[in-house]
């Protein structure tokens, strides 16, 4: 990716966005759109059209684009997910869709068809998950027959979306070389697609699964020409396209928040708003703000390394999915608790918020489930571990401890360092061979990690060194209160259920007692609490605008 946008640009290309959905889709389609099961495919076009030109941020500059970078498509994808996630997705579908050419075409390739998504406003789809596969892109059962001139394709595809509107879609077929990409054309001759899928959610998306029945592709629509590189291909764009989704789950969460925060103004119970009944913000409002601004400050960082070049070559496929698990979790959380704190009102279609839920849900499933994800991280932080000799999270811990103390760092520190601990008993007891084990490790390794971004991310608050294009939503004093409610809760996570967890794997007549927490790491995370309740009043009281600091 580019290195992006400037600010003035992606201000305006934000502001257009919310000026133009808020004119095609105002509250009342969106709501009968959903309704109907609908997907808007006129105002898809014609976001990536003229009337718009929102894909002119998602293309290079050489092939007709504006090259913006992973900063500029998070805030892009945040703000669409903010106005409709089924009408974000289909838009990414189609930079989802066209990453097989953009990360692993020929250079003839990409001015062909990027050139045609910038100029024409193609809509592409990405055709990799199959009906019995699932996630398991290695268990391809769509085969690419090498022809005269070509290939012939035959298989079928599930889950697609922009599956029945797409001109082109990217297909991933089992080729005698290997697993590759090809490039198949809307109206060849076997393509052909299956009615729309009833969804639980995201119904102005189009989703629908694909047939192909002996497809005849020209040699030249081979990604990259080459056989058996579809894999590695798929891989190099993970980092980035999760982050992506990420940003839908933190744009829906937010959307989520700020009208629960909006109905507890005006709400009255008891003679008193319920934005001032302290058992109410402090339970259905500051925990999942503080959740998404964690997730925000992971991906951040993580679309930050991918604008400088760290991204190539799927070396950051774990920090995707990091920020994918850690914004999708907390934007489904977020729009539970949105639907509790409008009560009876929640459970309604009017009010949105039950439209919210059942569209962020799919956010924990596409583009790797939660579960995925955790096994993901859990692999690849295992292997850090292993190779730093168990010194990987201590030395991440001393990093950390060396930020301003107001940020919360000393106790970001303590959750980092609780968990180097628990890997290292993990090593000893060698517990990692339960797979159960792994993934909730998985878990707080996320945490862990998004307690130290946090605390960087207040720390350059403070010290007026944030990103240009980072959000501005909260002073340099809330963000750091934001950062230490959240490494409390990191902190008491990892060593309370990493000890739960550690314990619960020893076999019943094992011999081994000690966990690695406990004594003073886990007394030091017990004392961090102090302090706790003070700093979600001070956020709630900035989320009301009570107070501004």
């Amino acid at each position: 990716m580019g290195s992006g946008l400037d600010l003035g640009t992606l201000d305006l290309m934000l502001e257009a966005l919310g000026d133009f959905v808020h004119a095609a889709l105002p509250e009342e389609r969106q709501l009968e759109l959903d309704r109907t099961d609908i997907c808007p495919e006129d105002t898809v076009r014609a976001m990536c059209g003229d009337d718009l030109g929102v894909q002119l941020a998602f293309i290079p500059e050489e092939y007709g684009g504006l090259g913006g970078g992973a900063f500029d498509s998070y805030r892009i994808c945040e703000r669409l997910a903010r106005l409709d996630l089924g009408l974000a997705t289909s838009v990414f579908a189609t930079f989802l869709g066209g990453d097989p050419i953009l990360f692993g075409g020929t250079s003839g390739q990409k001015e062909r068809w990027l050139g045609r998504i910038a100029k024409e406003g193609l809509l592409f789809a990405y055709g990799a998950t199959e009906p019995e596969a699932g996630s398991d892109l290695g268990a391809l059962r769509t085969t690419a027959r090498p022809v005269e001139g070509g290939y012939r394709i035959t298989g079928r595809k599930q889950w697609i979306s922009n599956g029945s509107i797409a001109d082109v879609c990217c297909v991933l077929a089992l080729a005698p070389g290997g697993p590759s990409w090809f490039v198949v054309e809307r109206g060849t001759e076997g393509f052909s697609s299956a009615v729309p899928e009833d969804k639980h959610g995201i119904r102005l998306s189009n989703t629908a699964a694909l047939y192909l029945d002996e497809v005849f592709v020209p040699a030249e629509h081979l990604v990259g020409l080459t056989e058996g590189r579809g894999l590695t291909q798929a891989q190099h764009v993970f980092g980035y396209t999760r982050l992506m989704v990420a940003a839908f789950g933190l744009g829906a969460g937010w959307e989520a928040v700020d009208r629960a925060i909006r109905f507890s103004a005006d709400r009255v119970q008891a003679g008193t708003p319920l934005a001032a009944k302290q058992g109410y913000t402090h339970k259905l409002i500051v925990p999942h703000a503080v959740r998404l601004e964690a997730a925000r400050a992971f991906i951040e960082e993580t679309a930050t390394r991918i604008d400088a070049g760290e991204g190539a070559q799927g070396v950051l496929n774990a920090e995707g999915a990091i920020a994918k698990y850690l914004a999708s979790e907390a934007g489904n959380t977020a729009a539970e608790a949105a639907i509790q704190a409008h009560g009876g009102y929640g459970y309604t279609r009017p009010y949105l918020v039950e439209k919210i839920k059942r569209d962020v849900r799919i956010t924990t499933i596409y583009e790797g489930t939660s579960e995925i994800l955790e096994m993901t991280v859990a692999r690849d932080r295992w292997q850090q571990h292993l190779k730093t000799r168990g010194t990987h999270y201590s030395e991440t811990a001393r990093s950390v401890a060396a930020l301003p103390a107001e940020t919360g760092a000393g106790t970001a520190a303590l959750a980092l360092d609780c968990l180097g601990a628990l890997m290292e008993t993990c090593r000893t007891e060698r517990l990692t061979r339960s797979q159960h084990v792994l993934l909730r490790l998985g878990e707080l390794i996320a945490y862990g990690e998004a307690a130290g971004s946090l605390a960087h991310r207040a720390a350059d608050a403070l010290g007026g060194t944030s990103p240009e294009k980072t959000d501005r939503r909260f002073s340099p004093a809330t963000l750091s209160a934001v950062s230490r409610v959240f490494a409390r809760e990191a902190a008491m996570r990892i060593a309370e259920e990493g000890t739960r967890l550690v314990l619960g794997a020893l076999s019943p007549d094992g011999t081994a007692a000690r966990t690695g927490l406990e004594g003073p790491r886990l007394d030091a995370v017990r004392a961090a609490q102090r302090g706790l309740l003070a700093d979600m009043d001070l956020i709630a009281d900035v989320l009301y605008g009570r107070a501004d600091l």
